[in-house]
């Protein structure tokens, strides 16, 4: 056991987030499992979940809201050690893990307001003597399945608004970052059994595909929400549809940003190196595509490559680092594959393309230039600080192009001409969820409803009008009158 972080003195924050040398991988009220979730494991947990919404749904929504607002501010407590084990199981830089559990934070604070705003329209009926309203009930049990990549974030975003929603979760999260997801449901655990709450409201269960494949069937979990590959993502859809039930899917994205020869280049290299290096290139919503106009692609692409030089690269606890490792051997792996499938299908490395000699998963940010804008690598999504620098010359062209690609999730345009954004915000601009203006790709605000379009899966979560998907909607006719007036003026006697 010597052996083990916690054990080591360099390590002993572990065990303020309540963790130990063997952790216990399921929570339904009361810890369980060892490790991974048994299918047994998983069945009784369900079972607890169920009975909990029983208790959670009878609940006030503002009622419902004030325990989410203790959620947050426990985590707020517990911020930079959460974003230390973020660091430490993920690997992003701790910055970007504490900014990950501030997420979870602003989401919570967010979902306190709208717990006071949720609600349906009271509608015109044509017939005298009769009222037509909107009614908005939980859906009852979400199953959340995370990734690595954002393994606080993604599970706050759904949790928080699905919890003001009334309904109960059921968290999988990435088996590479059970820690983090014991150490979040413990955080939430403590506030829901201080109020004298079922725990398994925020149910845990840690495990693999086979668990996730479980849940996907499980006519049981009333709404299902999957965070992943497009690949895995395709087969979740497939398993919920088969059941008639409903998804709520976060999938892949081959973003591009599109510089204008009228651009401010003092916005767009440090937009472009944020977006594509950011993460180590792991985000969904990282720059895998960049347009650049002919007539400043080569001053561009000079400035980048030199911006790409002076990036700290380094152990990602260490305050001065921008760029940790990957998360994975087999992400090194695609890595390298893909750079030699960009060489052969005419590109070159202006930029990186190797591995990094030290230990751990280091490879370099890189710069790929002259591919064509259809070539196949361009059109792969891989999941890497790999960025394909593209030539453009006409607006309609470079448009088209950006939305050639299967997935549909961010983008984002740099240019001074006003009809040019509101062209790139209309109809026949981009075709993404995420559409943006002289800003990054990536570090999308929670106000607003994130997801993206076809491959991306079409779900929509955080902001706006998203916590439409946690509920359900009926449709109420009331006839307070002594009359039984039909619709359309039908008459029926």
């Amino acid at each position: 056991m010597a052996t083990l972080l916690v054990s080591q003195e360099r390590y002993a924050w572990l065990r303020e987030l309540g963790l130990q040398e063997e952790n216990p991988g399921v929570y339904n009220g009361r810890w369980g499992g060892r490790g991974q979730a048994s299918v047994e494991d998983y069945e009784e947990t369900v079972k607890k979940a169920k009975e909990a919404w029983k208790v959670w749904a009878d609940i006030p929504a503002p009622k419902r809201g004030e325990i989410v607002r203790q959620i947050g501010d426990a985590l707020r407590q517990k911020i930079k050690v959460l974003g230390s084990l973020v660091s430490l199981e993920m690997g992003k830089i701790f910055v970007e893990g504490v900014g990950e559990v501030q997420e979870y934070v602003d989401v919570c604070d967010y979902a306190v307001g709208l717990s006071r705003m949720i609600g349906g329209p009271i509608l015109p009926s044509e017939r005298p003597g009769h009222a037509l309203i909107e009614q908005w009930n939980p859906v009852g049990l979400v199953g959340i399945i995370t990734a690595f990549n954002f393994p606080v974030a993604v599970y706050g975003w759904n949790s928080a608004i699905a919890m003001i929603c009334g309904n109960a979760c059921l968290w999988k999260g990435a088996p590479s970052t059970s820690l983090v997801s014991v150490a979040v449901t413990k955080i939430i655990a403590k506030v829901l059994e201080d109020n004298k709450l079922p725990g398994a409201i925020c149910s845990l269960v840690c495990g693999g595909a086979d668990i996730g494949t479980a849940m996907a069937r499980d006519e049981r979990m009333d709404l299902l929400s999957f965070t992943g590959s497009t690949k895995v993502g395709k087969e979740v859809a497939l398993m919920v549809q088969e059941r008639f039930g409903r998804s709520l899917l976060e999938l892949g994205g081959n973003n591009a940003i599109i510089v204008f020869e009228d651009a401010d280049l003092n916005l767009v290299i440090p937009s472009a190196l944020f977006a594509a290096v950011g993460t180590a290139g792991q985000r969904c919503t990282t720059a895998r595509r960049l347009f650049l106009h002919e007539s400043i692609h080569d001053e561009v692409v000079a400035k980048l490559a030199k911006a790409y030089a002076q990036v700290r690269i380094g152990d990602p606890w260490d305050p001065n680092t921008l760029y940790g490792p990957l998360h994975t051997k087999e992400a090194v792996k695609m890595f390298l594959d893909a750079v030699e499938q960009a060489k052969q299908q005419g590109g070159s490395v202006v930029y990186g393309g190797k591995v990094i000699n030290r230990p751990g998963n280091y490879v370099e940010p890189t710069i790929v230039t002259g591919l064509p804008h259809n070539a196949p690598i361009v059109h792969t999504e891989t999941f890497a600080p790999i960025l394909y620098v593209l030539k453009f010359k006409e607006e309609e062209d470079v448009f088209a192009w950006n939305n050639e690609v299967k997935q549909g999730l961010s983008s984002s345009i740099f240019t001074k001409d006003l009809g040019r954004i509101f062209r790139w915000l209309g109809p026949k601009g981009s075709d993404c969820g995420i559409v943006n203006v002289n800003i990054p790709t990536s570090g999308a605000e929670i106000g607003g409803a994130f997801g993206g379009e076809k491959h991306t899966g079409g779900g929509r979560e955080s902001g706006s009008d998203s916590w439409k998907l946690y509920m359900r909607r009926s449709t109420c006719t009331i006839n307070y009158s002594k009359d039984l007036p039909l619709a359309q003026g039908i008459k029926f006697q």
